[in-house]
């Protein structure tokens, strides 16, 4: 669909759903791998309402009828799936701690596998959903762009195992396009803000701090990701590495606070400097390690690392391609808010 322009393929609503219509392209078939989760099940919903062909893959039973259980680390049969003409590649392995195997199995040989897949079925387009975490540093890292030096250690397994991932992306024959999102949010999450507000629930959230400026941090509304994301799914002229957020930083405990008030759950009441949180977090990972526990520490480095140091990210080559975010970031934060505020009303 080169040439297709952004107003002809996209068809914005205000309401609270994103829809595309496909009034000027062809309806594609596409698969979506990690469609049981957050990010992939709501990339494959907007499509199909788009009208595409989607095929949903996922590591957890669905039941749906275009949905194929399977773990893209064994050795799955392709035939099942036949071509397609676009891959949405978002599973893997999302967690900042876990055995190392675990994250070369689910976030690279995965991705080898599934590469393997769409060289036999004529190199459908790529479109790889990685993370901002390559990037990471202990320390303040402000507009960080694509070309960006990326460290020479990772800040956990996770970042890792990410960049691995895009690393085999890079060397694919067809068309491909790699996003790299920074702190995805909004309602159907069940990482990001609902793991703060049930620590803060049962006291267990301190508030941490340093001293001199506050800690500021860059989100993405998961709106404007599956707009971003269907757009490079369809349009050619989307190609290489871009970093997708909402462009608008904003100071990260101010969020947070401001979010346990208008959910009416108490402010953290302990204050701790993320210098010590980070040695109890790196002796507690120790100690979890060396034990052979396979449950998550109650805190960990890279949990302490979005309090104790400022990522925000050069947005250019997203506005250039992808246009201004539709949902800006307070609006993303209202409509969380609501969407937690009912859930936890149901729950009485």
């Amino acid at each position: 669909m080169g040439g297709t322009s952004r107003d002809e393929f996209f068809n914005w609503q205000s309401s609270s759903q994103l829809l595309w219509t496909t009034s000027s392209s062809a309806p594609r078939r596409i698969l979506v791998t990690g469609a049981s989760g957050f990010v992939g099940g709501r990339v494959a919903d907007a499509l199909e309402w788009a009208g595409h062909d989607v095929v949903r893959i996922g590591r957890r039973k669905l039941d749906r009828r275009d949905y194929i259980s399977c773990d893209l680390a064994e050795n799955w049969k392709i035939e099942r799936l036949g071509g397609c003409d676009v891959v949405i590649h978002a599973a893997a392995r999302a967690s900042p701690w876990g055995p190392r195997q675990s994250f070369l199995r689910d976030n690279v040989q995965a991705t080898q596998n599934l590469l393997e897949f769409c060289a036999a079925t004529g190199f459908p387009r790529i479109v790889h959903i990685s993370s901002s975490s390559v990037y990471y540093r202990a320390e303040d890292q402000f507009h960080i762009s694509e070309s960006t030096p990326l460290p020479e250690k990772f800040v956990n397994t996770y970042a890792e195992t990410k960049r691995a991932s895009e690393e085999i992306i890079e060397q694919y024959s067809g068309a491909w396009t790699i996003l790299r999102p920074r702190a995805v949010f909004g309602p159907g999450d069940t990482v990001l803000l609902p793991r703060i507000l049930e620590a803060a629930r049962r006291g267990k959230l301190p508030f941490l701090y340093r001293h001199g400026t506050p800690v500021v941090g860059d989100l993405i509304y998961i709106d404007n990701l599956v707009d971003q994301i269907a757009q490079a799914a369809v349009c050619e002229r989307i190609s290489g590495t871009v970093n997708v957020s909402n462009g608008e930083p904003i100071v990260v405990m101010d969020l947070i606070l401001g979010v346990l008030n208008r959910m009416q759950i108490p402010p953290p009441s302990r204050r701790i400097a993320v210098n010590r949180a980070m040695f109890a977090a790196t002796l507690l990972e120790l100690v979890y390690k060396l034990g052979g526990f396979r449950s998550e520490p109650p805190i960990t480095r890279f949990g302490v690392h979005v309090f104790a140091y400022s990522k925000t990210f050069d947005v250019t080559r997203m506005l250039q391609l992808f246009g201004s975010p539709k949902i800006s970031l307070q609006e993303g934060i209202d409509r969380t808010v609501r969407e937690l505020s009912a859930t936890q009303s149901a729950r009485g």
